[in-house]
């Protein structure tokens, strides 16, 4: 019965019926007075939430990718349940089986085993005070949006396969313990201080300076670990391979923040596909270009966003609002001139490594190019019928000429700041 009442909500939702998915969780909400009753609806409901977020996870999602769309779709409420469903299925694993990203989205996401382990998530969440109407009605929501979530890219490995297994070879873990991590944390602290120096100043020349040092470093740092990984296959101590992650591109003025995304992550040698419907941009590339793009990316964009606060709402000779042009061509202006500023930058530190390499007896235009040809293999593979398309408009003159300048600003001064 609950199973059968269940397929209905889940057609009422499909068929935009309210009224029947209120009849439905009405009737749900009822047999949860009876304490025997419950424990059948809330196990149910649990286990169905459960086995939709497993097959999620084989459709190529992760918890991030599932939080942001539930962010555009569900009530905050409902997004807090889709959490717990997510915490509930990762919990059934050992924590060294999950991929670190996966766990470190969960915690940005707060999530985690906050129950009592002699209940379940939805009867924690009825203890703090939630009504069962409103429960049942926020869990037949969370369902639906797993249930009909589409078909992605996987790009890492499922929970429980994310490690070798027990039976491998002791020398194999020695083998692994000894490689060199591809990401310095210490170059990306000292990026992210950059980032962060510019973003809070309120002197445009020093924003000028930190933001074109930082991208400088990540050029410089990208093009290191290209050649670390280089050594490393010579020695046969095996090399990186490319890997996605998924940015969010949010409303509003998406299309031009997806411009921005694709800019910086050209100039950090990846490549972006944009999942308009779902929010997000999935960045291709290796692993200490994608960590330079998502900082980037970031940082100019937040830098971007307080220009146009700051610059206040628009109108025209009649009084018209045109705050939303102005700020859809300040944005396109924006993106496009940030991508030509920091493939001059890029191209500077390339310019300058490969002399440095030459003077060492390496090449390092192959090796760059080597890597590209990966990532451009790895992005056929993932997306076989990926397609280009132009877009963001520019209709206010005015927003077009202030996004350049503004982009102007945030990358003058590069080259010499790296040494201060």
């Amino acid at each position: 019965m609950v199973n059968q009442l269940l397929q209905e909500a889940i057609d009422a939702i499909d068929d935009r019926r309210g009224d029947d998915l209120d009849d439905v969780a009405v009737v749900l909400a009822g047999r949860c007075s009876d304490q025997r009753l419950r424990r059948i609806v809330v196990g149910v409901l649990l286990e169905s939430m459960t086995i939709a977020v497993t097959a999620a996870w084989r459709r190529g999602w992760q918890p991030a990718d599932v939080h942001r769309l539930a962010g555009r779709r569900l009530a905050v409420a409902d997004q807090a349940l889709v959490v717990d469903a997510m915490s509930h299925e990762l919990d059934r694993y050992a924590p060294s089986t999950i991929d670190p990203d996966w766990s470190a989205q969960l915690i940005e996401l707060e999530g985690g085993a906050w129950w009592p382990g002699s209940a379940t998530w939805i009867d924690a969440r009825r203890t703090q005070g939630v009504d069962w109407l409103t429960l049942v009605l926020g869990c037949l929501a969370a369902w639906h949006l797993l249930v009909r979530l589409p078909t992605l890219e996987r790009l890492t490995p499922l929970p429980g396969e994310a490690v070798d297994p027990p039976e491998a070879s002791a020398a194999g873990a020695r083998d692994a313990a000894s490689e060199q991590p591809v990401v310095d944390e210490r170059v990306l602290s000292r990026v992210r201080m950059l980032l962060a120096k510019a973003e809070s100043t309120t002197f445009e020349a020093e924003a000028e300076t930190f933001t074109a040092g930082a991208q400088s470093l990540m050029a410089r740092h990208s093009i290191d670990a290209a050649l670390l990984a280089a050594d490393d296959a010579a020695r046969h101590r095996g090399t990186t391979a490319p890997h996605g992650r998924r940015i969010g591109v949010d409303n509003p003025y998406d299309a031009p923040k997806a411009m921005l995304l694709d800019a910086v992550a050209s100039a950090n040698r990846c490549r972006m596909v944009w999942s308009r419907e779902l929010g997000f941009g999935t960045v291709v590339g290796f692993e200490t270009d994608l960590e330079c793009v998502e900082l980037l990316f970031t940082s100019l964009l937040v830098q971007a966003t307080r220009t146009l606060t700051s610059a206040g709402s628009r109108s025209d000779g009649y009084g018209r609002s045109r705050t939303r042009s102005f700020r859809q061509s300040f944005l396109t202006a924006y993106a496009s001139r940030i991508g030509e500023r920091l493939a001059e930058a890029t191209a500077g530190e390339e310019a300058a490594a490969s002399a440095a390499a030459s003077s060492q007896g390496r090449e390092l235009v192959p090796l760059l190019a080597a890597r590209a040809e990966q990532v451009d293999e790895a992005v056929d593979e993932w997306f076989p019928q990926v397609t280009s398309h132009k877009v963001g408009s520019v209709r206010d003159a005015e927003g077009w000429h202030s996004g350049r300048a503004a982009a102007d600003r945030a990358q003058l001064g590069a080259g010499p700041t790296i040494g201060r």
